[in-house]
């Protein structure tokens, strides 16, 4: 017997054993995990059960040094989804179980869609909440971040009749926000039937901290106002060697454009280009710089640029002479003249149609009225005659 299980008994207890899994207790459908179960030195076996089923799940002889054990689960289904416990055996008897690991499947349901409101890009301090919603009505949703030590969190979900058809949505409010929070966010959603069962995986979506180092400046060439289907370039340009640059239009749910330099030498600027400039590219934009290191650490924002969409750029020009002056005027385009000339077409043919639709009805209208005429006038010209005897 070891010093140390002598110790234990001595003092009348075991320690609780660990368990986790690696590489996550969050494993997509066919995929493997490993469960590890941890005690004191000196167990002889170790134990696996699983919540809900009577008897032990699987056993196994410790490995060296002797304080922990390997169980593995080849295929991850939604049959090998659920809550496992472990014990491991000491001379003084068998140990309290461990904590509770949950293990969960993915990628049984659609997957729902994440955003971050107001805005995926947030100052140090402020707040921001995610919303995951999905069309699968009922049960909850789980928000986890990428590589991120804390578990996830959960949250059941709202059906929101404002939409159609009815959505199922969950927020969850993050903040006040610090450089931890930087980092890409996924989400899921299950049902409240088998809450161990998941959803794919929503769309990734980065969490942009910002506030980190001295703002950049921002223009735009060959200037701010600019023609619907001509060409813009955002420049964003910092004093400091950073190598990294993103573009954040205000209010957009999107995430930032980002760009990445070759080179580290301040100055350093990074040029967005919007080829062909649309009515939808119009609004506030701003810039941040970051370093490769940390890619979710923004500088403070740059001051904001507002770009102007007018009308459309002429699409070709026509030159007419009448008499000795010139005009200069720009041509339709060709699709509008097509259109209206299929209008004209189509409301032809419509005319006639009811030309003739008019003319048959008058013709039965008119034939109709001969047949009664006609009718009448036998009547008149043969009398019934009464023969009295």
């Amino acid at each position: 017997m070891t010093p140390t299980v002598m110790a234990l008994l001595c003092l009348g207890t075991l320690p609780k054993p660990t368990a986790w899994a690696e590489p996550g207790s969050v494993i997509p459908w066919g995929s493997s995990v490993t469960i590890w179960c941890q005690g004191a030195l000196g167990a002889k076996e170790f134990r696996l059960d699983r919540k809900g089923i009577l008897g032990s799940w699987d056993r196994r002889k410790p490995l060296e040094p002797g304080n922990k054990a390997k169980f593995s689960i080849p295929h991850m289904t939604e049959r090998t989804a659920g809550g496992y416990f472990c014990y491991y055996l000491s001379p003084a008897g068998w140990s309290e179980s461990s904590d509770p690991l949950e293990l969960v499947v993915t990628g049984m349901y659609d997957a729902p869609s994440l955003s971050a409101q107001p805005s995926p890009v947030v100052a140090s301090g402020e707040k921001v909440s995610f919303s995951c919603s999905s069309h699968f009505t009922g049960g909850a949703f789980h928000l986890l971040k990428d590589r991120g030590a804390d578990q996830p969190i959960h949250m059941d979900s709202r059906i929101n009749y404002g939409r159609w058809p009815a959505q199922a949505q969950a927020l969850f409010p993050v903040g006040p926000v610090n450089t931890s929070h930087g980092g890409t966010y996924r989400c899921y959603g299950s049902s409240s039937s088998n809450p161990n069962v998941w959803s794919h995986p929503s769309k990734p979506l980065p969490l942009k901290v910002t506030g980190m180092y001295e703002k950049p400046s921002l223009s735009a060439q060959p200037g701010p106002s600019v023609s619907r289907g001509e060409n813009v370039t955002l420049q964003c340009r910092s004093e400091t060697s950073l190598d990294n640059f993103h573009l954040h239009k205000v209010g957009s749910p999107a995430p930032p454009r980002h760009l990445r330099l070759g080179d580290t030498a301040a100055p350093s600027q990074a040029n967005f280009r919007i080829s062909p400039v649309t009515s939808a590219h119009g609004g506030t934009y701003r810039c941040y710089s970051s370093r490769g290191t940390s890619p979710y650490l923004l500088s403070h924002a740059s001051d904001p640029l507002q770009l102007v969409v007018s009308g459309e750029r002429p699409q070709s020009l026509s030159i007419e002479r009448p008499d000795s002056q010139l005009t200069v005027r720009p041509r339709r385009a060709l699709h509008t003249q097509e259109y209206t000339m299929g209008n004209v077409t189509r409301m032809g043919v419509a005319g006639l149609i009811l030309v003739v639709l008019g003319m048959l009805l008058f013709e039965a209208w008119h034939s109709q009225r001969r047949t009664h005429s006609a009718a009448r006038t036998g009547t008149q010209r043969h009398p019934t005659i009464k023969v009295e005897p």
